[in-house]
């Protein structure tokens, strides 16, 4: 079938109206040329990117390269040490746990006890807080909240002589709860209990009000509303703040080392440093093997809390 030129009346051939130019049937269009990028160009937009991550990356790997060659060099001092081990050995391992002046089978229960117990309460407490300023409206409620925040800015070291002499005439009437005592640190830590209610107010003031008033009209109370409505929805919150909890408990060292000074009740940090501070060229091995297996809880614990911390907030908790 032929359809007529408007032209001329002739008929026009198919093929040419495939191709008005009458070049015959058209062609798939060809793709553009890429036009390369000048090498100084790529230098100043791109390239200096790359250097700069791989020279990030090279700081941050290298005390870490470091620590592991000198926890499995048998010699364990600072000379011998390099950053790839020349020979693999777990003796430095085994004397961590073979020497009974360096508990450090004591030294680890001690610090999982201390900062399970500080976190739970200082997320506990941090949580309970900062639903009360998230969905309560009271008098003083912003001057709370602004005190809060100010205590923050004060580390709590500022403190340790008033903690000190505290402790001190507490541990005469309390032995329990004095110096030496791992009840006692974990009352000086959870001093801290509140750091983390600015935090969990701002994802608890992200989840509608819309929840809490339907669970009202439905009978429900203040403590059947956090525990069973909001509480499931404060998961990815509670891990993120749990973990930042461990990882500062288990890390700190100045208020510990005033606190624990007999070898049975230190924890990780005061024992390790302990062990380095006697000889710190040839237990440098000793030191990074502890180091190593101290890092094991803080990497498993970041692994379990991981599916919380990248699992949806609040998806599904409103019907549209």
């Amino acid at each position: 079938m032929t359809t007529p030129d408007l032209q001329t009346g002739a008929p026009v051939p198919p093929a040419r109206l495939a191709d008005p130019a009458g070049g015959g049937p058209s062609s798939p269009t060809a793709p553009p040329v890429a036009h390369r990028m000048s090498r100084g160009r790529w230098w100043r937009e791109v390239g200096w990117r790359h250097v700069v991550g791989l020279a990030a990356v090279a700081f941050a790997v290298f005390p870490i390269l470091y620590i592991v060659s000198a926890a499995f060099n048998p010699l364990g001092s600072v000379v011998s040490t390099n950053l790839i081990p020349r020979e693999l050995s777990l003796v430095n391992f085994q004397a961590l746990f073979s020497d009974p002046s360096r508990p450090f089978g004591r030294w680890m229960l001690n610090t999982l006890a201390v900062c399970t117990a500080v976190t739970v309460i200082q997320v506990s407490c941090s949580a309970l807080a900062a639903y009360a300023f998230s969905r309560f409206r009271f008098r003083g409620r912003r001057g709370g909240l602004l005190a809060l925040l100010l205590i923050q800015m004060f580390p709590q070291i500022l403190a340790t002589i008033a903690l000190f002499l505290l402790f001190t005439e507490l541990g005469t009437v309390v032995p329990a709860i004095g110096l030496n005592t791992l009840l006692g640190y974990i009352l000086v830590m959870c001093g801290n209990a509140f750091a983390q209610v600015w935090l969990i107010k701002g994802f608890f003031d992200s989840i509608p009000q819309s929840l809490d008033e339907a669970a009202t009209v439905d009978g429900a109370g203040h403590a059947t509303i956090f525990f069973r409505i909001l509480l499931p929805l404060l998961q990815p919150i509670l891990a993120v703040t749990g973990l930042l909890a461990f990882v500062g408990v288990i890390s700190e060292f100045l208020i510990a080392s005033i606190f624990l000074r007999e070898a049975g009740v230190r924890t990780v940090a005061v024992g390790l440093w302990s062990v380095i501070e006697n000889d710190r060229s040839n237990n440098l091995g000793l030191f990074a093997a502890g180091a190593l297996l101290t890092a094991i809880p803080v990497v498993l614990l970041f692994q379990y809390l991981q599916r919380f911390i990248v699992g949806g907030i609040t998806a599904g908790g409103v019907k549209g």
